[in-house]
C-alpha cells in the first residue's frame, strides 16, 4: 500500500463535528481536576462523542506503513501539501487583520497560551524511556528550562499584559469557542486519557513542524501591527524547528511502534488545529468591522 497521505481536506469538508461549547467547557474543567469515579463516566461518555471516533476511523485508514522512516516521509510529504495550501484566513491575518481583530483571536487561545505544555507532562511516565527522554527535552524548553521569563505561558502573559487583558484562566471560559476549547482539551486528551502514547507522538510531530509555517501569519501580523511582545509566536518559529527533530526521535526511538495510532494522531491534530485557527479568525472578522 502506497504510503503518500492523501493531501488536506478543507476545514468545511470535515465530516466529524465539534461538540457543543456545554460539553467542552465541561470536558475541561474535568480534566483540570482530580476526577471521582462519576468525574471519569462524564469524561468518557463526551470523549466518546467526540474524539475517539476520529481516532478510530484515522487509524482504520492508516497507510500501512514498514518502517519509522516511511511514515515520517509521508508526514513531510503531508506537511508539505498542508503548507502548499494555507487557507486564505491566514493571508487576512498576516495582510488584512485589524488591532483589534488579532486581539479577538488572542483571547480565544487564552486558555491554551496561559497554560501551554502543563497538560502535556503527563505523557513523559507513560511512553518508553528514550522516547520519553525525547519528549522530555521539547517540554523543558516549552517551560523556558526553569526559567519563569523565558516560559511560553509567560511569553502569553506579556502578550496580554501588552493588550491589558486578564490573566486569569476563568476569565476566558464564557467567550471561547467549541474548536478553541478542542484545541485546549486535546492535549489533555493526548498525553493523559487515550489508550496509547503514542498517538501523542503523532499529534506532537505534526504540531512541532506545522507551526513553522501556522505561526508565520501570527508573527506577520505581530509585526504589520507594531506588538511589542511578538516573542510568543517568534519564539515558536525558533525554537520548534528543534522540537521537531526531537519529536522524530521520539518515534523512531520506539521498540514497538504502533504506525496507525501514529498517523491517526497526526491527522487528529491536523483536524483540530486547523479548525481551531479557521475558527477564531472567522469569529474576530464577524465581530469587528
Amino acid at each position: 500500500m502506497s504510503t503518500t497521505p492523501a493531501s488536506p481536506v478543507p476545514v468545511a469538508a470535515r465530516s466529524f463535528a465539534t461538540p457543543p461549547v456545554t460539553a467542552h467547557r465541561e470536558l475541561h474543567s474535568l480534566y483540570r481536576r482530580v476526577p471521582n469515579l462519576g468525574d471519569y463516566g462524564s469524561m468518557a461518555s463526551i470523549e466518546e462523542r467526540w474524539i475517539l471516533p476520529k481516532a478510530r476511523a484515522y487509524e482504520d485508514s492508516a497507510p500501512a506503513f514498514g518502517s519509522a522512516g516511511e511514515l515520517l516521509q509521508a508526514l513531510k510529504e503531508f506537511l508539505a501539501e498542508e503548507e502548499a495550501a494555507l487557507p486564505e484566513s491566514a493571508t487576512f491575518l498576516a495582510e488584512h487583520a485589524t488591532l483589534d481583530q488579532f486581539k479577538v483571536i488572542v483571547r480565544q487561545f487564552a486558555l491554551d497560551g496561559l497554560t501551554e505544555s502543563e497538560s502535556l507532562l503527563p505523557v513523559v511516565p507513560r511512553l518508553p524511556y528514550r522516547s520519553a527522554m525525547a519528549v522530555f527535552r521539547v517540554l523543558i524548553d516549552e517551560l523556558g528550562c526553569g526559567n519563569e521569563e523565558k516560559a511560553h505561558s509567560q511569553l502569553y502573559r506579556d502578550l496580554l499584559t501588552e493588550f491589558d487583558m486578564s490573566l486569569e484562566l476563568d476569565d476566558y471560559l464564557d467567550e471561547t469557542t467549541p474548536e478553541c476549547y478542542a484545541y485546549v482539551n486535546m492535549f489533555h486528551w493526548l498525553a493523559s486519557r487515550a489508550s496509547s502514547p503514542q498517538y501523542f507522538l503523532g499529534a506532537y510531530a505534526y504540531f512541532e513542524t506545522s507551526v513553522l509555517y501556522a505561526f508565520q501569519s501570527f508573527a506577520r501580523a505581530a509585526r504589520r501591527l507594531g506588538i511589542v511582545h511578538d516573542a510568543y509566536y517568534t519564539e515558536h518559529l525558533y525554537i520548534d524547528s528543534y522540537h521537531s527533530n526531537h519529536m522524530r526521535t521520539a518515534i523512531r526511538a520506539l521498540d514497538e511502534p504502533d504506525f496507525a495510532k501514529i498517523w491517526a494522531g497526526v491527522r487528529l491534530a491536523s483536524d483540530i488545529v486547523g479548525e481551531a485557527q479557521e475558527a477564531a479568525i472567522a469569529l474576530a472578522r464577524e465581530t469587528v468591522a
